[in-house]
């Protein structure tokens, strides 16, 4: 048995353009006799006539592939009874929005997998859109300080930038942070900038996106036990940059003094952990936030955290925040809502907790879009589709009528079911509360 693999059309938001699969990976997938159907969608970053050349079967309907792939969650009524779906679904933490669409995958007897439970034996992720996530984060954080401190009176190089995607490709986007960073380095930075410091919290692949834009500025990389020297010290170089990486050790402390940090307990009590990130926010001009949050760990930055520090007399150096993870209400306070491409930065006031669209009022410009990789969507894709191919041919083997252990998915991926066939995968039987 051979299951036809199907591309999906991506219609959740205006914005998205990306695909699992490029033409390229579709070629070589049907070079591995893997029949591919691909769903007509002008809007895609690959044209249609590239999948068609590729050797992918053009189609206007694709529900009846034994597996579709897509990015994005789908709508609810789209599933057929019995059909298999490879998304991310975004509904492993219990999100309220996307119960609605679970509960009819069960009630369908649907096969559900997810890229984002696509791990080795290690328990690391190996399919991901994270250091694009990362890459546009930093652009679109970047341009929304300018546009901030251009709202405040200030003109500074910043300015200069655009969003990621009205860029052309990623090379035309670093080409401009570049110039950004060699007129910091001739002019210096604005008064109002100086010391400059920009965080970065989390480690992996959206760190390293994030860092790889800011390297591009003139920069140095100081521990977060420096900060406050650097801040406070008077003798910042006021043409570079201090680039600040946060690891979980710098943001949480146990609450009991007594008991010494230890990386795999905060994992596993993160709720016997409290945030100690809180004096960083008065000496970082800019915060990018890329660790994963979930709600047994505590937040980096509550609201009363906020206004304590927009309440004196002088502004704070906390200018903007670029929320890469865009956890609403997770662990930054000021992430109240997500936002898309067209409309991406709002300004949030501590004092009320209003957050009106745009780089007016008081308070600080957060970026929060919610698929930031779409910007990118034609590169984010290829390493993404790069990432993914590997399994396809696993993927249209399977057994999908069998059970789940003698299907003959690939490891990794039989690590990503949610659902099999209607039923919650034993990793995943957590989430049948969510349904009740």
């Amino acid at each position: 048995m051979t299951n036809t693999i199907g591309i999906r059309l991506e219609d959740k938001n205006a914005w998205e353009r990306r695909a699992p699969l490029t033409p390229d990976a579709v070629r070589q997938a049907s070079s591995e006799g893997v029949e591919v159907h691909v769903e007509r969608f002008a809007r895609r970053a690959f044209s249609d006539t590239e999948y068609a050349t590729a050797g992918a079967h053009l189609s206007d309907d694709i529900r009846d592939c034994e597996m579709v792939l897509g990015i994005k969650e789908m709508p609810r009524d789209y599933f057929r009874p019995g059909g298999a779906y490879f998304f991310f679904s975004h509904t492993i933490k219990g999100q309220p929005y996307n119960m609605e669409m679970l509960r009819s995958l069960v009630d369908r007897k649907c096969t559900l997998l997810d890229y984002e439970l696509v791990t080795d034996e290690k328990g690391r992720r190996l399919i991901f859109f994270g250091r694009y996530a990362g890459i546009a984060g930093m652009i679109d954080t970047l341009w929304a300080l300018g546009r901030r401190l251009e709202a405040l009176g200030h003109d500074t190089a910043f300015q200069e930038l655009k969003p990621a995607h009205e860029y052309a490709d990623l090379e035309a986007a670093k080409a401009a942070v570049s110039r950004v960073g060699a007129r910091i380095s001739a002019e210096g930075l604005p008064e109002i900038l100086r010391p400059m410091a920009v965080g970065i919290t989390g480690y992996g692949h959206v760190s390293r996106g994030a860092q790889e834009i800011l390297d591009l500025l003139p920069h140095v990389e100081i521990g977060p036990d420096q900060l406050g020297d650097f801040a406070e010290g008077g003798e910042a170089p006021g043409d570079r940059i201090a680039k600040v990486v946060y690891r979980e050790e710098h943001l949480v402390e146990p609450a009991d003094p007594s008991r010494p940090f230890a990386l795999q307990d905060y994992y596993d009590h993160g709720e016997a952990y409290r945030s100690r990130f809180e004096p960083h926010l008065r000496w970082l001009t800019v915060l990018v936030n890329g660790i994963f949050w979930a709600p047994q760990y505590p937040k980096l930055a509550d609201a009363d955290q906020l206004r304590a520090l927009f309440s004196g007399s002088e502004r704070p150096r906390l200018l903007a925040v670029g929320d890469i993870t865009c956890d609403v209400d997770g662990s930054l306070a000021c992430t109240v809502r997500d936002t898309e491409p067209g409309d991406p930065v709002y300004v949030y006031d501590p004092a009320t907790g209003a957050a009106p669209s745009g780089f007016e009022g008081p308070g600080l410009a957060v970026m929060a879009v919610g698929n930031l990789p779409c910007e990118l969507p034609r590169e984010a894709s290829e390493m993404f589709s790069e990432a993914l191919l590997p399994f396809v041919p696993g993927l249209a083997r399977a057994d999908l009528t069998r059970d789940l252990e003698t299907a003959g998915l690939p490891d990794p991926i039989k690590r990503s079911v949610i659902l099999w066939r209607g039923d919650f995968a034993p990793e995943c039987s957590y989430m049948s509360e969510f349904l009740k």
